[in-house]
């Protein structure tokens, strides 16, 4: 069963959608507004993430754009708008599913059944990737997990990704413009997310901007991540 976060302001059908997917043996958590929304996806995982478009504080196509800033999780959008046009916007600005209001919840747990096996399966097969180990930090692309000094890290998705891409690249400064294009799959967006994800697998790694060991950004250049000063580099 999946873990979801419901951002709807409506009570009633938060209420309702709750009850539901609850008694459908799915874990939940709810909020009303975009911003509460955000800080769900920063602070817990979720599988998958059912977003209504009419929230006070921010319009949901907003919310969308801000949300693929931050996470790659699968959303489905709830929504009582039924304009092909704007449907198909929605899809191309990152939505993975729709559903036009009114909807049974046996029609969402159908779509988010297929949301998430697109999800799981999306990769393809792919060649086993080697253990990566930088300093005492140690990436497994194939299991999607990084240690530090044998502690296991609590990474999102991308974070994951983001860590493993300058691994697999140590002591080399990566412009953000690669980043951006590897990482996120983007042409073009904003330094700002880039950033954030900084901030936050930093965080991680028990370092900051100002007293980095791990992680070192080169204003206006990119990110290189290359191990501590004094450590030996594993042969």
């Amino acid at each position: 069963m999946a873990s979801v976060l419901v951002v709807e302001d409506d009570q009633f059908v938060r209420s309702a959608l709750i009850r539901q997917l609850t008694d459908a043996s799915h874990t939940v958590r709810s909020v009303g507004t975009a911003l509460e929304a955000l800080r769900e996806v920063a602070h817990f995982r979720f599988d998958v993430v059912v977003l209504d478009l009419g929230l006070p504080d921010l319009d949901g196509s907003e919310a969308l754009k801000m949300l693929r800033g931050i996470t790659d999780v699968p959303v489905i959008i709830a929504t009582a708008r039924d304009d092909e046009t704007e449907i198909v916007r929605l899809l191309n600005a990152g939505a993975d599913d729709y559903l036009t209001k009114p909807f049974s919840v046996e029609h969402l747990s159908a779509r988010m059944a297929a949301v998430l096996r697109r999800a799981r399966s999306g990769g393809g097969e792919a060649a086993p990737s080697p253990v990566i180990r930088v300093g005492g930090l140690t990436v497994d692309p194939l299991r999607r997990q990084a240690e530090l000094d044998g502690v296991r890290l609590d990474l999102t998705r991308r974070e994951f990704d983001l860590l493993a891409f300058l691994a697999g690249r140590p002591g080399v400064v990566v412009p953000r413009k690669e980043l951006l294009a590897e990482v996120w799959q983007q042409s073009y967006g904003d330094d700002q997310t880039i950033d954030v994800h900084l901030s936050w697998l930093r965080r991680k790694l028990g370092e900051t901007a100002a007293r980095p060991r791990y992680l070192h950004t080169l204003r206006g250049v990119g990110v290189k991540l290359e191990p501590p000063a004094g450590t030996e580099q594993p042969r």
